[in-house]
Order: structure tokens, then sequence, then C-alpha cells
């Protein structure tokens, strides 16, 4: 089985959302908080620039938001975003559902971007 795969077979909104991928990002947010696109990468083995393409229309519509600090992008939930809290209810029950396995490979510690010297 792909990582894609694990990620279909245990995406609940994916449907709704229009990928698994864009689902996990968002699960990968409400419980992080915010995280930096390589970081969201790593854990389900996705190529930087699909997270990074998949992360430009929830930021387009005012769902997520970027900010930088230093050369890095982080990025966050909206907290003005109208919808927020159903959004975030929504994704709460969709994080219950999920398997064990599944939901602790959301809560991995951040660590943060390398420094470059």
């Amino acid at each position: 089985m792909t990582i894609d795969d694990s990620l279909r077979r245990t995406a609940l909104l994916g449907p709704l959302l229009g990928s698994a991928l864009k689902e996990w990002l968002l699960l990968c947010l409400l419980t992080r908080r915010e995280a930096y696109p390589r970081e969201l990468a790593q854990e389900p083995g996705f190529a930087l620039l699909a997270v990074q393409k998949q992360l430009a229309a929830p930021e387009d519509g005012g769902v997520v938001y970027s900010r930088m600090r230093g050369r890095t992008r982080l990025y966050s939930l909206n907290p003005r975003y109208p919808f927020r809290r159903e959004l975030e209810a929504l994704l709460r029950r969709a994080l219950a559902a999920l398997p064990a396995a599944e939901r602790e490979r959301l809560y991995v510690p951040r660590l943060g971007p390398r420094r470059s010297c």
C-alpha cells in the first residue's frame, strides 16, 4: 500500500474538500496550530510542491493564512475565517473518527526548520 492509498483509505472529508492531501493538511494545521510546508510534506511523504499547491486554494479563500518567519513561510488556520468554528468542529469529528495510529501521525512535534549559517 502506498502512502497515497493510506491517506485515501482514512480520508473522510477528502470527497468534500477535493483531495485526501488537503484533508491531511487541514487536520495537521488543526492539531499543530501552525506548520511550514516541508514539515507537512514529510510525514505523508508527498512532494513539497504538491503540498504548496494544495495550500494555495484554502489560502486564496481565506481558510488558511500564512506568514513569514525569517525565510520560512508558516501556515495556520485563519482565525478570522467566518466559518472557523464550524470548520474546526468538522475537522475534530473527522479526527476522532480516524484510527489511533493515523491520529498519532498528526501530532508529531515540530522541531522547526534548520538554521542556515
